[in-house]
C-alpha cells in the first residue's frame, strides 16, 4: 500500500465510548514492549506517530491511526506489564473485550509475539482469547533482527508450538529496523480489508 496520508484520528480510554467506524479495522494486540509502536510505524512509514517507550506499558488507550481515509490500524494496550496493578490490568482486558466484541468493522487481530523467545503464559491466553472472540489472529514475530537468519525458522516452529496455533496460522517475521516482513504484512491487510466481518 502506498501510504499518502496517517493520522491519530481517535484515543478510547477506560471510560470513553468506542467509535462507530465505517472504515474497516485492523487491531495489533501484544504484550508491552513486544514492538507494536515500531510495527506501526514501520507500516506507516513514520519515525514516531506511534509512540514507542523505553517504558513498557506506556500505551494505555486504544488508538485509532486512519491510513489514506481507507482503514484504521487500531494499538490495543501491552498485556502482561508487572507494575502495573491487578485492577488496571483488569480495565484494560475489559476494555479490549468490549472492543473485540463491539466493533462491527474489525477485520483481523494481529499478535505480536518476541520471535526470541517462547510465547508467555500471557501470550497463550491472549491468542486463546482473540479465538474465542471470533477471529483468527496472524502472528507477527518481532524484533527478527535479533536473531541469526539460521535461527528464524527454528524460533517460528517453537512460537507456532508454544502457542498451538491452529494449522495454516501465518506467522511473519518482522524487523521495525530493516522493515522485513512489511510487505507480506500489508498484503495480508490488503486481503482482510475487501473481506466482510462473519456475524
Amino acid at each position: 500500500m502506498v501510504i499518502k496520508n496517517v493520522s491519530l484520528d481517535i484515543v478510547c480510554g477506560i471510560t470513553s465510548r468506542l467509535p462507530e467506524n465505517i472504515m474497516p479495522e485492523i487491531a495489533f494486540a501484544g504484550k508491552s514492549n513486544v514492538g507494536k509502536s515500531s510495527l506501526i510505524n514501520g507500516l506507516i512509514n513514520r519515525k514516531a506517530l506511534a509512540r514507542t517507550s523505553a517504558q513498557p506499558g506506556k500505551t494505555q488507550t486504544i488508538n485509532f491511526y486512519n491510513v489514506n481515509d481507507a482503514l484504521y490500524l487500531v494499538d490495543l494496550p501491552g498485556y502482561g506489564y508487572a507494575k502495573v496493578s491487578v485492577a488496571v490490568k483488569e480495565q484494560w482486558g475489559k476494555m479490549i473485550e468490549r472492543y473485540l466484541h463491539q466493533s462491527k468493522v474489525l477485520r483481523a487481530v494481529f499478535l505480536l509475539i518476541d520471535i526470541r523467545h517462547e510465547p508467555s503464559a500471557n501470550d497463550r491466553a491472549m491468542y486463546d482469547w482473540i479465538l474465542n472472540n471470533g477471529f483468527q489472529p496472524i502472528i507477527i514475530a518481532t524484533k527478527l533482527d535479533k536473531l541469526k537468519k539460521s535461527q528464524v525458522s527454528k524460533h517460528v516452529k517453537m512460537i507456532k508450538q508454544g502457542l498451538q496455533v491452529v494449522e495454516g496460522t501465518p506467522v511473519v517475521p518482522f524487523s521495525s529496523q530493516t522493515k522485513q516482513g512489511r510487505e507480506e504484512i500489508w498484503e495480508l491487510i490488503e486481503t482482510f480489508m475487501t473481506m466482510e466481518r462473519e456475524e
